[in-house]
């Protein structure tokens, strides 16, 4: 049998991969990878050439043979896909701890560095600089014993993260809502009403059928009129993966949380940490947990005060104590009344279609390039679209998948992830890098186009900003290329920096286009939506902060303590930062799938200090003009272009001329006063 994740592609052959062919071609590839790897170090040969090259090619076939597997499983996920990922999943965190606790491999690290250095370019000196640290993080100077007892802890968080995240899905996928009397759907936008029609339909239900997507939920949280059916998707929201949610027998994270936290905690120790945070915190800008939470607490009594302020007068607009369920509701019409703006009322002006062509013409006047589509690519999913980033010479630069629709078996949330990493390695031919672009909007319903509320579309400025980090980037090295390599609290910066575009007038005409007349969104609305991006910053500021203390805190306190430990802290870190009470039956942590399962275990405040970063790079663009040729050519050069393979201090102060400063953030947030 042909194995097509063993073939020679430029992309995934998605159509053609099955469930029987992912574990043998992961089999096959690290059992390649370890005969290599024994040969170039029975050659004694520790060059860069000769070791460091032959090594980057390895991680790079194996990244590009997983990542189809790791994509598919998130987006088209079934039975027969989950249990192929999951047999692979410690079979690849053993090869990537073996690899980093290989004596032989960091002291020939150490010897290419010391021997090769005054030759070597600032990214290979990086490259080495990282790897060599992570060797020390992954224990390889501890005894044999200790090294099987890190590898068995790896290989049980890895089973562990990976359970956390398929309780999330399959009890949200599990949950749904039906409805048979239209006065209960009162108030809802029609594309979701009618979605929902579509649903029930499909289903040969009569009346509407509602599944717990983003979508519908957020829908519903805002515009909804009957509060029943408000508390009930609540409910269901902040439940999923808990002991108060659907079928808690099946899909309760609340001894897997615990686990996963001394599993963390034990491993941090074992390498000499005090503690989770502070073993996460050897990769990133931050230098320790004081300081990160000092940045938290000022922000937060930036914030608080605002925010507090803020709720007050939603609780004064609305007449009554408001619960959870209500807070988006009234928040809704609070706007509308202050502002004469609708999220939902400016839907038709943001078809997905002229969205998309508006944020590729953005990038296109930054950086010089042309975004077009590509027909005829192996897709895994009719709602996936291809697209390939043209340099001004014709050549292409990168290229990027886009999956923009919520369905079943899907994931939530929204996301960027490699496809494939830049290569080019000595001589060889370049490998242009390819990202996956995903989110959960709504779908089309009948012949109109997806359309967005005006949040979407930062979120879709967003990540798009993170897949521009990983396909601009002109390093040669895979481990070091686009997004690898980045400290952790600077990923964010170009994500979250894009969103700024999002909301400037100048763009706002280029991403509009009302889908019945054609025409941009009007003037008067475009200053009301302006207006408006201050609206509730200090309650949404105040949220993540509360994410990121919680986070911050679990990992740097919480031992063996159990899940009613961690929901003490949860409970702690509201008391001290947050405005609005939720009810006892709320389970928010229990599907937090960032810190969990994630990439963000004591890293969520990387978004607050990204957010400082980001603010910070804009104000040149205010400054200068927002397309001005050479203050955006410079973020291209000094930040976009470099990947991992500077310091992120470094690239920021190249770009900026100067540390970053809070000032742009408060003045952005409207909490400088």
């Amino acid at each position: 049998m042909t194995n097509p994740l063993l073939q020679s592609h430029e992309l995934p052959p998605f159509s053609d991969i099955r469930s029987e062919h992912i574990e043998p071609a992961i089999r096959e590839v690290l059992d390649g990878n370890r005969a290599k790897l024994r040969s170039l170090l029975d050659a004694k040969a520790n060059t860069w050439s000769s070791l460091v090259v032959p090594l980057e090619e390895m991680q790079h076939r194996l990244s590009r043979t997983w990542s189809p597997i790791g994509h598919m499983n998130g987006v088209v996920n079934s039975d027969e896909l989950r249990a192929a990922y999951n047999a692979c999943l410690p079979l690849l965190t053993a090869w990537h701890t073996d690899l980093a606790q290989n004596a032989d491999l960091y002291r020939a690290y150490e010897h290419i560095l010391k021997s090769e250095g005054p030759s070597l370019t600032a990214a290979q000196r990086k490259l080495l600089e990282n790897a060599l640290r992570d060797f020390r993080l992954a224990g390889v100077a501890l005894p044999d014993e200790q090294k099987q007892q890190f590898k068995a802890l790896m290989e049980k968080l890895t089973t562990l993260q990976a359970k956390f995240d398929e309780n999330v899905l399959d009890a949200t996928n599990a949950w749904s809502r039906h409805v048979i009397e239209e006065s209960e759907i009162k108030g809802l936008p029609a594309p979701i009403a009618h979605r929902a029609r579509a649903a029930a339909e499909a289903a040969s239900k009569p009346g509407w059928l509602f599944s717990l997507d983003a979508p519908n939920y957020t829908a519903i949280m805002m515009h909804a009129e009957n509060e029943a059916l408000r508390r009930e998707f609540y409910h269901g929201w902040v439940t999923r993966g808990s002991d108060q949610g659907l079928s808690p027998e099946r899909w309760d994270n609340s001894e897997l949380m615990a686990q996963i936290l001394a599993t963390r905690r034990e491993l941090a120790q074992l390498v000499g940490f005090a503690n989770y945070t502070e073993y996460s915190l050897a990769t990133k800008m931050a230098s320790s947990t004081n300081e990160v939470r000092e940045f938290l607490e000022q922000l937060a009594a930036k914030s608080k005060p605002v925010a507090q302020r803020e709720y007050s007068d939603l609780t004064k607009f609305a007449g009554r104590a408001l619960n959870a369920w209500d807070v988006g509701f009234y928040a809704e019409r609070q706007k509308q009344q202050k502002f004469s703006l609708s999220e939902e009322a400016l839907r038709p002006y943001f078809p997905l279609p002229q969205v998309l062509a508006g944020m590729f013409g953005v990038a296109e006047r930054l950086y010089g390039v042309r975004i077009a589509e590509r027909q005829g690519v192996n897709i895994y999913h009719p709602d996936a679209r291809f697209y390939d980033i043209i340099n001004s010479d014709g050549s292409r630069r990168g290229s990027f998948f886009v999956d923009l629709y919520a369905r079943p078996k899907k994931r939530g949330g929204a996301w960027m992830d490699e496809c494939v990493g830049r290569k080019h390695l000595d001589s060889g031919s370049t490998t242009l890098p390819v990202a996956y672009l995903v989110c959960n909007f709504t779908p089309p319903v009948g012949n109109q186009p997806s359309l967005l509320t005006h949040s979407e579309v930062v979120t879709m400025f967003h990540e798009f900003g993170h897949g521009l980090h990983h396909m601009l980037t002109r390093v040669d090295y895979p481990s070091i290329a686009g997004i690898n390599g980045v400290a952790w609290d600077a990923v964010e910066l170009p994500s979250q920096f894009m969103e700024n575009f999002a909301w400037r007038p100048e763009v706002l005409p280029l991403i509009s286009s009302h889908v019945e007349t054609g025409e941009p969104l009007p003037q008067i609305e475009l200053q009301r939506l302006l207006g408006s991006r201050t609206y509730q910053a200090g309650m949404a500021s105040v949220r993540q902060l509360e994410f990121a203390l919680f986070d911050l805190r679990i990992h740097s306190e919480i031992a063996g303590d159990g899940t009613d430990r961690i929901m003490q802290v949860l409970s702690e870190v509201r008391d001290s930062v947050a405005v609005i009470k939720p009810p006892a039956f709320n389970r928010f942590a229990h599907s937090f799938q960032h810190i969990f399962s994630g990439g963000y275990a004591a890293g969520y405040y990387s978004y607050k200090w990204a957010e400082v970063l980001a603010a910070d790079a804009f104000s040149a663009f205010e400054e200068q003009g927002i397309f001005n040729e050479k203050v955006s050519r410079r973020f291209l050069s000094s930040i976009l272009e470099q990947g991992g393979s500077r310091d992120a201090m470094e690239a920021f102060v190249d770009f900026r001329g100067r540390k970053p400063e809070i000032e742009p953030l408060l003045k952005q947030l409207g909490l400088a006063a």
